[in-house]
């Protein structure tokens, strides 16, 4: 009986020691990853993003857009607003749902 209780011990501790070495093991890769160097085409990748996203911020939306940009999305919002019925289309619309009304007697 109290053999079986020992190996009944010994699996849950290995069970737990297992556990913790794979978290240990996943976190300690995480760690290593960002310690190491980028591959080259990472860190262009990385660079054109954090570029564009203070580029975004600077201007206060889509970057080099221009006058074109501005006409094309203009001529967009009057041709949706004419199809739907004007509106404001930054706003998510509010939907109204009635409860049906069941007969209580079936006749």
């Amino acid at each position: 009986m109290a053999l079986h209780r020992l190996f009944q011990l010994s699996s849950m501790l290995r069970s737990a020691v297992g556990v913790t070495l794979r978290r240990n093991i996943g976190l300690s890769a995480v760690v290593f990853n960002k310690a190491k160097d980028l591959d080259p085409i990472q860190k262009l990748f990385l660079d054109k993003i954090r570029d564009y996203s203070s580029k975004s911020k600077t201007t206060g939306g889509i970057v080099e857009g221009g006058q074109d940009y501005q006409k094309n999305l203009s001529e967009e919002v009057s041709k949706l607003q004419r199809l739907y019925g004007g509106g404001d289309l930054n706003k998510f619309p509010d939907f109204k749902f009635t409860e049906p009304k069941f007969d209580e007697g079936a006749k």
